[in-house]
């Protein structure tokens, strides 16, 4: 989580800061100087974080840890994710997909089995009608999360005939895929970050003032109302955010114009960046909306009486992470199997129009 953590800080920083953006359209040497900041930034990040945990453990299980206690073991913390870092970018680079996502999913699904058993061993044979339903419910929200990662809105964009020396190409008609989730699971994250605030401020106050106890109270709760419906609020908030500092409709209409593309109906440049930012305006909302309902449907899922191990896989971060690597896993084994599947056409010389001498030669 701290790889994660640094990986946000930079991606942000290369939509903010001139240098990281210079950095990033450098290519392979940018892509590897900011993989180098990265892990740079995760030891300060990691170290922050094991002072907390630390503390955490000091105040529930260890009495009278001692500078050593606390010094080895900030030490193991660190090495172990920096480990966790390494075992994840030589999963990358020899594997299929992203390693650090890949060992997080697995994490996430290694504690589905146990869920499902607690879950079953609580209702009993009394309600395993409950328990059923329960898991069609789960594939319904499964279901969901997958059409929302999936979902495009499609604009089409023409491509007028160019003609080259004697090559001509034919006039083409293709299409600019725009998300409707865009901001993938970061509105969450974000969203989840400052929902501590309230709480943390209204212990600060809460022998002052009964209104700040009634907030300490309710935003410790993660099944209040109050606190799922601030949660949503930030979630769409933040996702309108994110969504208009990673897509950028003046870029693409720039990159439009440059490449001959147009938009049918619509003029080059200004008018269609207005036009794409219309379209991402209104496609943006269904999907945050559809996205505070899943970060909140586990706390509805506790308050139906599923237990909480279980009900954490009916929505959020871990669900979304999930699905949002599977799918990514899933189309890369399909790409590695159809190129694959060309290299033995090429070799097996049953590739129409290829001579036998050239089959031969290879």
């Amino acid at each position: 989580m701290p790889y994660i953590s640094a990986s946000i800080v930079l991606q942000l920083l290369t939509i903010a800061v001139p240098y990281f953006q210079k950095l990033q359209k450098e290519g392979e040497s940018g892509r590897k100087k900011i993989n180098q900041y990265t892990r740079i930034l995760t030891i300060p990040i990691v170290l922050a974080q094991s002072v907390g945990f630390i503390a955490t453990i000091n105040a529930e299980a260890i009495t009278n840890p001692g500078t050593f206690f606390t010094v080895s073991t900030m030490l193991i913390i660190t090495a172990g994710t920096l480990f966790c870092m390494w075992l994840g970018e030589k999963i990358t680079d020899k594997g299929i997909g992203n390693g650090i996502s890949m060992i997080i999913m697995i994490g996430i699904v290694s504690r589905l089995p146990g869920a499902m058993i607690g879950e079953a061993a609580a209702k009993g044979v009394n309600k395993s009608l409950i328990f059923l339903l329960e898991l069609v419910v789960l594939f319904l929200v499964v279901m969901a999360v997958i059409v929302l990662t999936q979902a495009v809105r499609r604009i089409a964009v023409q491509y007028a005939k160019q003609v080259g020396g004697t090559t001509q190409l034919d006039a083409q008609r293709q299409f600019i895929p725009l998300k409707v989730n865009a901001a993938g699971v970061m509105p969450i994250i974000f969203a989840q970050s400052l929902m501590f605030v309230p709480a943390i401020a209204a212990s600060v106050w809460q022998n002052k003032s009964d209104f700040a106890s009634y907030i300490g109270v309710k935003f410790s709760d993660y099944t209040s109302w109050q606190y799922n419906l601030t949660f949503g609020i930030l979630i769409i908030v933040f996702t309108y955010f994110y969504t208009a500092i990673s897509v950028n409709p003046n870029q693409i209409a720039d990159d439009l114009k440059r490449s001959g593309g147009f938009v049918p109906g619509v003029k080059p440049g200004r008018d269609t960046s207005e036009f794409i930012d219309e379209i991402l305006t209104r496609i943006t909302l269904p999907g945050a909306v559809a996205l505070a309902a899943i970060a909140i449907f586990p706390a509805i899922a506790l308050l139906m009486g599923v237990t909480r191990p279980f009900s954490a896989f009916y929505g959020g971060t871990s669900l979304i992470i999930m699905v949002g690597v599977v799918l990514d896993t899933v189309n890369q084994v399909q790409s590695y199997l159809l190129m694959q599947h060309y290299d033995g056409m090429m070799k097996s010389g049953r590739v129409r129009g290829r001579s036998q001498n050239v089959a031969l030669a290879s």
